[in-house]
């Protein structure tokens, strides 16, 4: 079935029933992006009654539209607080779209670090920030029944980054806030100083924007985050290297962010961990959003 609105053609690939709603994943095509791009939806039963609140959630590396609305076990708390999730895809593909040179996994396809590539080849395709920002929510916000002022934003690893990096530069679009085991750092960890040094060149002041500690660091007014959660396994093979929590953590100490940051024994940085507190967050969302 394909449906057409103000944003282009909407293809749906599949919908079915779940929880007494409806997960679909859809397909459009990507003026910024230069592709096609495929997003996944949930929809609480309660949107039939009308437009419901909504929650975003970017994924990390490797992943795709799926993983969240697979593995997470999101859709059942969903389904009993009315909320809409909404999973994009994490970077632009297809035959033309350039991968990364190595043929590693860190960057390029499935790797698109929600930012707006300036570098060639990169230039072309390579821009998640643009695509979350307008285009995707054109594209739900003109074919469900999402509410676009009650909207949330959350992600994991590098969508943790996307999260608190799109969301904190935005809050005219966003009033809700959270992330798990979040790339805090661009400037400091491997991936990012990789990803950025390819999408955005080297010269490191085009990176702040898009450290989620120094926009952190550096947020205007704090006033329209009452609160804003965060989690992270203590057994997180990443943290150490990668993620660098304690960065976000002294950033937000700084700026005064209203930041809840709970870590946890035991857990690591895949989606048992996820699946073990989303309940939490989208209640986090639910309460802030219906308030």
């Amino acid at each position: 079935m394909t449906t057409t609105s103000k944003t282009g053609v909407l293809e749906t690939l599949s919908e079915t029933r779940c929880f007494g709603g409806r997960m679909g994943f859809y397909r459009h095509s990507s003026e910024v992006n230069d592709c096609d791009m495929r997003f996944g939806v949930f929809l609480p039963p309660q949107a039939e009654q009308g437009p419901v609140p909504v929650l975003t959630f970017l994924s990390g590396l490797t992943c795709t539209e799926e993983n969240f609305m697979v593995k997470s076990g999101a859709q059942r708390y969903a389904a009993e607080l009315g909320l809409m999730l909404v999973a994009p895809d994490t970077s632009p593909r297809g035959d033309d779209v350039p991968d990364d040179p190595g043929g590693d996994y860190d960057f390029g396809l499935a790797a698109g670090f929600y930012v707006n590539a300036t570098q060639a080849p990169w230039n072309r395709h390579y821009h998640m920030y643009d695509y979350i920002v307008t285009e995707l929510n054109e594209a739900v916000f003109a074919n469900f029944p999402g509410d676009a002022e009650r909207h949330g934003l959350t992600g994991h690893s590098m969508g943790g980054h996307g999260a608190l990096t799109i969301g904190l530069r935005n809050p005219e679009l966003y009033r809700s806030l959270s992330a798990f085991a979040p790339i805090s750092t661009t400037l400091h960890s491997p991936w990012g100083q990789k990803a950025l040094g390819y999408y955005l060149g080297s010269d490191t002041s085009a990176w702040l924007k898009h450290d989620a500690a120094e926009v952190v660091r550096n947020v205007a007014d704090p006033s329209p985050w009452s609160r804003i959660l965060v989690d992270q396994g203590l057994d997180d093979d990443y943290l150490a290297e990668q993620l660098k929590t304690e960065l976000l953590e002294a950033a937000a100490a700084e700026s005064g962010l209203p930041l809840e940051l709970r870590y946890h024994e035991g857990y690591d940085h895949g989606y048992y961990f996820i699946s073990t507190f989303i309940e939490d967050h989208l209640k986090h969302h639910h309460a802030i959003l219906t308030a």
